[in-house]
């Protein structure tokens, strides 16, 4: 199989291998979203619905402008979703914050079946154990359950694993001997780093591998590699600047806008204040090996539902890791293993709990976080098949040893198969743990949500209202009312500090009666802290066990 009547020249870019997987990622992801937008389940995760409504209110606010993007969350998510929720349609229903997951989610299918293909034939020489090797890996990462549910929402984790997998697919042709791919590579990762700060991290590990890379060059002496090198150079020097750029532009970002260069980290609305508010408990605070555990839990959950397959799982990547040490297949894949350190060490050290059901405090909490080693899981795969390809295509003729290599490569690659597909089968089986952890923490949100939402639906349809948004916008959306009619925490100038008193948002707080029809207060919110109930009239509260309790004053009449 290795002969050049078997090998022939690809089209890395386009070939006809890429445009099939391509249209079947594409009904694979048409299928899954209609499938949970027809039963309701697009919107279940808050995060969801608050990356929508962060979009929609560039445009639809009192006070329009990209500031709307806030901080915390990095802003490319949402300029993405933002062109598709100017209907109101896909507003409404969530579709136009599914959309751009869906794309992110075919190119990254179709990104796993080039970074195989890449590793193994760097010369662009396909053969059909490389092949195998890239429609396994492809249909590992594309037929995961759990991905199939996000790419289905609003949630970030398709865009920034596809981000994720193209950033290691340029770079590994670059370790291949193609300087320009490094540039593509950091114009990638530029992506990766405005989507999640997960790309932060992977940024800095990859300038610290390409710069021993450039030393190790730079010590060979011949004059082509010379010429070689002079390119690499240059082509480094612009990675240089473009892995630095999205850290440095948010940085710029929230120090001219917010007075605070890490208000993203340290601000009123970022993970570790509202941590700290919240009393949220982490049980692996400040150790490492607990960290470990947890993570490796939420991995499991999301490739498969037992402890034995995640342990044949990583049994399979090591064997993955063994092939490419020992067998030329390029070492810098090893990229994709960098969510494991990060979130071990967000986890122990940084705000980012994570619960599992199965350990206190037995809840279901950032367990989509396991996705991030999908990719790793899938490539490692598809070098372990590829290997097992390359001795089943050996001839079974000519000694016991062959004939032996033979039926062990093909016992290989049938126990690859069946691992992945009994794992699958079993997460279908009982629900992904993704949907099942959005729909567990949606329940309460959502009762109050429609419940809110058919009770403001029967005001009158000019309202003007005063309601903080955070964790029950989706009321607003539900009831289809326009967010330009809705006095928020948005609404004033956030390079003020510590508050704005000319604020729109502060102003209203101050004098509801001179600005809103209609106050919406939650227990316990800046709205319902400010206000003066005895110069308001009480339409409704609603209760809902789990949830704050609502109000809907009446400020001001006609």
């Amino acid at each position: 199989m290795n002969s050049a009547a078997h090998q022939a020249p690809v089209d890395t870019r386009w070939d006809y291998e890429l445009r099939l997987l391509a249209w079947l990622a594409v009904c694979a992801s048409v299928l899954s979203f209609l499938y949970y937008y027809r039963h309701g389940e697009v919107l279940l995760y808050g995060d969801a619905v608050a990356h929508i409504n962060i979009a929609r209110r560039v445009f639809d606010s009192k006070t329009p402008g990209l500031l709307q993007l806030g901080t915390v969350w990095l802003p490319l998510p949402h300029l993405l979703i933002l062109p598709f929720v100017i209907s109101d349609t896909l507003w409404q229903s969530g579709a136009g914050g599914s959309l751009p997951s869906m794309v992110a989610y075919v190119f990254g299918v179709l990104g796993v079946f080039r970074l195989v293909r890449a590793v193994l034939q760097p010369q662009g020489i396909s053969n059909s154990a490389t092949r195998i090797a890239a429609w396994t890996g492809a249909l590992i990462y594309g037929a995961n359950p759990n991905l199939l549910y996000m790419q289905s929402t609003a949630m970030g984790e398709a865009l920034y694993l596809t981000l994720f997998i193209w950033v290691t697919m340029y770079f590994v042709e670059y370790v291949n001997g193609n300087a320009k791919a490094l540039v593509k590579c950091g114009w990638c990762l530029i992506g990766a780093c405005l989507t999640r700060y997960d790309g932060w991290f992977l940024g800095a590990m990859m300038v610290v591998v390409a710069a021993i890379l450039q030393l190790r060059r730079g010590e060979q002496k011949h004059d082509e590699v010379a010429r070689a090198l002079r390119g690499s150079r240059k082509a480094f020097a612009r990675f240089l600047v473009l892995a630095a750029a999205a850290p440095a532009f948010w940085f710029a970002y929230n120090g001219i806008v917010y007075r605070n260069p890490l208000e993203f980290a340290n601000g009123p609305y970022s993970a570790k204040v509202i941590e700290q508010k919240s009393g949220t408990v982490n049980p692996a605070r400040g150790s490492v090996p607990a960290a470990t555990s947890l993570y490796l839990k939420a991995i499991q959950l999301n490739i498969g539902q037992e402890r034995w397959q995640m342990h044949l799982f990583l049994a399979l990547s090591f064997l993955g890791v063994l092939v490419a040490l020992f067998g030329g297949t390029g070492r810098s894949v090893f990229l994709l293993w960098t969510p494991l350190p990060f979130y071990v060490l967000a986890i122990a050290y940084g705000s980012v709990p994570v619960f599992v059901p199965t350990r206190w405090p037995f809840s279901d909490y950032n367990i989509r976080y396991g996705l991030e080693l999908l990719p790793m899981f899938a490539v490692f795969a598809g070098l372990v098949v590829w290997f097992a390809a390359k001795k089943t295509a050996a001839p079974a003729t000519g000694g016991t040893a062959r004939r032996w290599r033979l039926w062990a490569g093909w016992a290989l690659f049938t126990a690859v198969l069946a691992l992945v597909a009994s794992s699958y089968v079993m997460i279908w089986r009982a629900g992904p743990i993704c949907y099942q952890e959005a729909a567990i923490n949606s329940r309460t949100r959502i009762a109050l949500d429609t419940q809110l939402a058919s009770l403001l639906e029967k005001l009158p349809s000019n309202s003007t209202f005063l309601m903080y948004l955070g964790d029950h916008v989706g009321a607003l959306e539900r009831a289809g009312i326009p967010l330009r009619r809705v006095i928020n925490e948005g609404n004033h100038r956030v390079w003020k500090q510590p508050s704005d008193p000319d604020g729109l948002w502060e102003r209203a707080l101050g004098d509801p009666l001179a600005y809103a029809d209609y106050v919406v207060a939650f227990e316990g919110d800046p709205v319902w802290r400010a206000i003066s109930a005895d110069h308001l009239k009480e339409l409704v509260e609603v209760h809902t066990p789990g949830q704050p309790r609502a109000i809907i004053y009446q400020a001001r009449t006609r």
